[in-house]
């Protein structure tokens, strides 16, 4: 990391594609990345009250932990159905991927509770289906869903219009190809 890297610079640095697959991952093995692409995910949400973090299994897990961490709230994992998550749960299948695929995604009841204020981070943004499928599981909890903050934003317009506050690092049409 150059010194005074910020998480855009980062993030443009590292990306790379790899069979035809956007490869984010450099950004975790690169400590001073990964500090500097935390920060500008957080950077916005800063004195908005946000009481806990949530991340979509499993990038969303890596970067939503390390946010909960620098904003000092809880973080709260939201799984794909499969594995191991014990508890009482309540799940949403959300919309089609950008693969086509789509997901049931789950979270323990426990985690949220009424007035918690909710960040959704993860790394990329395409169709919003697992945004709005996480916005669902948080209203259901008695939460709300505050914002999402991500890497890389790829949404339209119509689905955007729906979520709440998205706050990205770049744009999916700044990446090199």
């Amino acid at each position: 990391m150059a010194s005074g890297e910020t998480g855009r610079d980062a993030v443009l640095r590292c990306f790379t594609w790899a069979d035809g697959h956007a490869d984010v991952w450099r950004v975790f093995d690169d400590g001073g990345a990964f500090a500097s692409v935390i920060e500008d995910l957080v950077a916005p949400w800063r004195g908005h009250d946000i009481t806990k973090v949530c991340g979509v299994e499993s990038r969303g897990f890596i970067l939503g932990g390390a946010a909960a961490c620098a904003l000092g709230t809880g973080f709260v994992a939201i799984r794909k159905r499969g594995g191991l998550f014990p508890g009482p749960k309540l799940e949403v299948t959300a919309a089609p991927d950008y693969r086509g695929q789509r997901h049931v995604l789950q979270i323990q009841m426990r985690s949220l509770t009424t007035g918690d204020r909710v960040l959704l981070v993860d790394d990329w943004v395409e169709r919003g289906s697992q945004a709005t499928a996480t916005h669902d599981l948080v209203q259901q909890c008695g939460a709300s869903l505050v914002g999402c903050s991500v890497m890389v934003d790829q949404l339209d317009s119509a689905v955007r219009s729906t979520l709440p506050t998205i706050t990205s690092i770049v744009r999916a049409s700044e990446l090199r190809t």
